[in-house]
Order: C-alpha cells, then sequence, then structure tokens
C-alpha cells in the first residue's frame, strides 16, 4: 500500500511539474509579451545549472567557489521601464561553500539583446549596482543590526549579450569619459564579466563540456546558413545524447529550448526537417506533449492574427469607401492600438453607418481597447 502511496505522489509531483514546463513554454510563444531572445534567456537562467554553466565559461576559477545547489532567484529587476525592449535583468544569491569567504554572493546577469552596442553599458551597469547595495542597506538598516556588524555582500556583474553587432567598447566609466592621467585614480573601477554569444569561438562555448554552452553554440548560428546552423545542431545533440541518466531534466529542458529557438529563429522551409532532426533525440513522452502544446499554441495565435488583420483591412475598405482618402488615412494608426477581436467586430459593424471619420477615431480613443 506504502508504494502504491509513494507511485501516486510521484505520479502528481510529476504532473505539476509538467504543467509548470507547459505553462513557461506557452509564454515563450506569447509575443504580446517581451521578445523571445529576451524571454528564452531568461528560462534558460531560470534553471540553476545553467547559471552554474555561465559562471564555468567566463570564470571557471570562480565556480568551485560557490554553492550552486543553494542558489536562489531574487525576484527583482533594475533595468529602467524606458529600455525593457532592450535589455532586461536576473538577480541571483548564492552561498559560498566555505562560510569563512562570506555568507553569499549577489550574481548580476545583465542580458542585452539590442542588435547595437550601448557605450553607457559600465554606468549603467554601477548604477543597478549601487541599487542592489542601496537595498541591502535599507534591509540592515530594517533589521535594526547595529551599524558595526553592517556589511554589503559583494556582486559578481555579468553581461550576456546576443546581439550580432561586435562588442568593442569597454565596459568601464573611463570609456565614456575624456579624464586625464591626473584624475584617473578617481574613476571608479570594477571588473565585469562578459560573453558576447555571437562574436565567441564555437571551441570556447564548450570547451567546458557543460550543456548551457552546446546551446549557446547552436544559439550562435541563429542568423547564419543553414549549413552552420545545422552543423551546430547535430553537434549538440550528439551531445545531449551522452548526458547520463540522472541529468534527464535538463536532457529534457535543452530538447524544448532548441526546438523553439528553431521554430522562432529559422525560416519557415528549413524547420520541418530540423524539428524533426530535434525529435529524433528523445523518447520522452511529456516532451512530445509539451512540443504539440506550443506548435497548437502557435497556430492559435497565427489564426487570430490573421483574423485580425483581415478585420482591420475591411473596416479601412468601408471607411475609404464612404469618406474620402485623407480623410480614412488617421484610422490606420488608430486601428493599430486595438487588439480584441470583439471590439473590431463592433468597430467593423459601426464603420458601416457612422457618420464621420472623427466620430470613429472619438470611439476609439474613448474606449478601452
Amino acid at each position: 500500500m506504502l508504494g502504491y502511496r509513494l507511485t501516486v505522489i510521484d505520479m502528481e509531483s510529476a504532473c505539476r511539474q509538467t504543467q509548470d514546463i507547459t505553462k513557461e513554454i506557452r509564454g515563450l510563444f506569447d509575443t504580446q509579451i517581451g521578445h523571445f531572445a529576451d524571454k528564452s534567456a531568461r528560462w534558460l537562467f531560470r534553471q540553476k545549472e545553467n547559471v552554474q554553466g555561465l559562471i564555468r565559461i567566463l570564470a571557471e576559477d570562480l565556480e568551485a567557489h560557490l554553492d550552486f545547489q543553494r542558489l536562489t532567484v531574487l525576484n527583482r529587476s533594475f533595468v529602467d521601464d524606458t529600455l525593457r525592449d532592450l535589455q532586461s535583468d536576473m538577480v541571483f544569491s548564492v552561498p559560498f561553500r566555505d562560510p569563512t569567504q562570506g555568507e553569499d554572493v549577489t550574481i548580476y546577469i545583465l542580458i542585452e539583446h539590442q542588435s547595437t552596442v550601448d557605450r553607457m553599458m559600465g554606468f549603467r551597469l554601477l548604477f543597478y549596482m549601487c541599487q542592489i547595495w542601496n537595498e541591502q542597506r535599507s534591509a540592515l538598516e530594517r533589521s535594526r543590526v547595529p551599524k558595526s556588524r553592517w556589511r554589503l555582500r559583494p556582486i559578481l556583474p555579468i553581461v550576456y549579450y546576443t546581439g550580432s553587432q561586435r562588442w568593442e567598447t569597454p565596459l568601464s566609466l573611463s570609456a565614456v569619459m575624456d579624464v586625464p592621467e591626473v584624475l584617473s585614480r578617481f574613476v571608479p573601477r570594477f571588473d565585469t564579466l562578459f560573453l558576447g554569444v555571437k562574436e565567441t569561438n564555437p571551441e570556447a562555448l564548450t570547451k567546458t563540456d557543460h550543456l548551457l554552452g552546446w546551446l549557446l553554440r547552436v544559439l550562435r548560428e541563429d542568423e547564419s546558413d543553414a549549413r552552420s546552423l545545422s552543423d551546430a545542431l547535430q553537434a549538440t545533440l550528439r551531445y545531449l545524447d551522452t548526458l547520463p541518466a540522472a541529468e534527464s531534466a535538463q536532457h529534457k529542458n535543452a530538447i524544448l529550448y532548441l526546438y523553439h529557438l528553431i521554430l522562432f529563429r529559422r525560416p519557415e522551409t528549413e524547420r520541418e526537417g530540423l524539428i524533426q532532426l530535434i525529435q529524433s533525440h528523445t523518447t520522452d513522452t511529456e516532451v512530445r506533449n509539451i512540443i504539440m502544446t506550443g506548435a497548437e499554441a502557435l497556430i492559435e495565435q497565427g489564426i487570430e492574427r490573421g483574423s485580425r488583420e483581415m478585420l482591420v483591412r475591411n473596416i479601412f475598405t468601408v471607411l475609404s469607401e464612404r469618406f474620402s482618402q485623407a480623410e480614412v488615412e488617421p484610422v490606420r494608426a488608430s486601428l493599430e492600438t486595438v487588439s480584441d477581436l470583439t471590439m473590431l467586430n463592433e468597430l467593423f459593424r459601426m464603420a458601416l453607418h457612422i457618420s464621420s471619420v472623427e466620430a470613429f477615431l472619438h470611439t476609439i480613443d474613448t474606449t478601452d481597447v
């Protein structure tokens, strides 16, 4: 009886885990919320093994000092709202293996996915780091710890860059200052770990033999020719085949990541063959079901986008028949703000009999769309 109960509990746990992963995967298809490049990176780094892999690629000497099994994700962001289309961030707390080195270190990953280089990155990093330290100071103040015992935790800053332009600007304040030598010692200095995925040699990504490096090897070629992408994908899939059974969860997530990478980053003419190749390297029923769920979600979104485009086109056509082109032209921009299909259907019916374009525009402006 006990064995049966354990089996049921295990099955329920597995189902909950699958539902959680499915929810995350569905989120990758929701292009209304953020960019795929940003969201997929955040999905990768929510897995502690991949944060460890990133440190191993960039600073292998630090890995042995940190206990990644006890890594926690801090639900905080310091990027300004005006920059969220260009970058995002993730914050982690990781204890030291040796308590004599300190309590923990804050890992701050700035995810940069714009195609151009931000010359002010050194300043932004310092600005965000100061905000983190200020939060630590506020927490100490609220806890009423005597000031003589206050200690700010060290921050390990990382820039994770997936843009195509080569990053040649130093990540420093002095790079954006005209500082005479006599004053240079007054400019704050700090080291930053930097990974430019597209400009890093494939062997440098995979030399540590960590799964993340192999996934990034494929991401590196996401805009390359078909042969280069296919070669990188096949090499990564061969690596996945060598993972032990104990790492089945990492294998599952890697397959899903590769699938969505192909789906979103490669031309439609290439997708079917590449997806079949990926599927041939997994026998996991859950993975196959998740992929099917994702495909269905994408189809639904495609249908909805098609319906929306058709409704917008029909509204514009009806108004153009009734009013002059000059009057109707402003409607185009206003309709772009309307995503709800029910509202668009109402606007279509209204376009058939409304007295003026001005009244039509007023309706859009005064309606919660």
